[in-house]
């Protein structure tokens, strides 16, 4: 029988297998009844909650006529799925990296960002991401690419997502100089006008003396409806999503002691506006929230 899973590469194994049968345009149980395999089954390979073995996974992407590239990295997804935590040598925001990250991102219920050096991906403007993805050794056309792709994501605050969306953000980003006020300044005006959605909670941390757990670097907690929730960090030349036991329930703490350090949103958003108008820009009125 196959092993309960719900891992991180686990549960990318399973969008690789939804979004290979949606493209086939074939039903759950459709699939299932070609592959002769329960379609409850397949459900819970497709949401990572199982894993196939490899002779039910090899039958499967016959079927879906998955090409070699394709199909060599859901092997190697399965082969792996068993570990705990996902650690991957390879670039953040590679085509690798970016689509398990969208994947998680569309399958949440919601997803708290704690950023301590940069505004959240979510929540940047065009200029301020792009400048933010030359900061590596890409070219033009690979910055580009990954620019469409960060700005495509926004979709999940909005629409028919409307993700909630927790934000803590420390005070020196709003204060930085990155790019000068030519950037920063619309991007602080757009961070201000995001924090008005109702999805969505941007508090900032203010600069201080006290010691707390951000100050080990920015970090990303996942919930999902029915699955436990996976952490996500990143840095310059790695990745990484943690799901071990234990795991998830030490960021959770880590959040929860950063919120009593944090502004109330009242005073976060009067602070973005003291500092927009202080550097020139504008701010349109406060909504009130339904």
């Amino acid at each position: 029988m196959a092993k309960l899973m719900a891992t991180p590469r686990a549960r990318t194994l399973g969008f690789g297998l939804r979004a290979a049968r949606k493209a086939r345009n074939l039903g759950v149980r459709e699939l299932a009844r070609l592959a002769e395999v329960a379609a409850q089954d397949l459900s819970h390979w497709e949401k990572g909650i199982r894993v196939p073995s490899p002779a039910q996974l090899g039958i499967l992407l016959g079927f879906l006529k998955v090409g070699v590239v394709e199909r060599n990295r859901l092997l190697a997804l399965a082969a792996t799925a068993q570990e705990a935590d996902w650690l991957e040598s390879t670039v953040p925001g590679s085509a690798l990296g970016i689509s398990a990250y969208i994947a998680y991102e569309r399958s949440a219920s919601t997803i708290f960002n704690w950023e301590s050096a940069l505004v959240p991906g979510l929540l940047q403007t065009e200029d301020y991401a792009r400048l933010a993805l030359r900061a590596g050794r890409r070219s033009p056309l690979e910055v580009e690419e990954r620019l469409r792709a960060r700005m495509s994501r926004r979709e999940v605050l909005g629409g028919r997502w409307r993700l909630p969306y927790e934000v803590l953000i420390a005070e020196s980003v709003l204060r930085g100089r990155l790019g000068g006020d030519e950037v920063m300044v619309p991007q602080l005006e757009h961070l201000h006008s995001m924090a008005q959605r109702p999805n969505i909670t941007v508090r900032v941390l203010p600069d201080s003396d006290e010691f707390h757990a951000g100050l080990h670097g920015a970090f990303v907690s996942f919930d999902f409806p029915d699955l436990p929730p996976i952490v996500y960090l990143e840095q310059y030349l790695s990745s990484a999503y943690l799901y071990s036991e234990g795991q998830a329930t030490e960021y959770r703490a880590a959040q929860r002691a950063m919120a009593t350090l944090a502004l109330t949103e009242r005073d976060t958003h009067a602070l973005l506006r003291e500092v927009i108008l202080d550097r020139g820009g504008s701010c349109l009125p406060e909504r009130v929230r339904q």
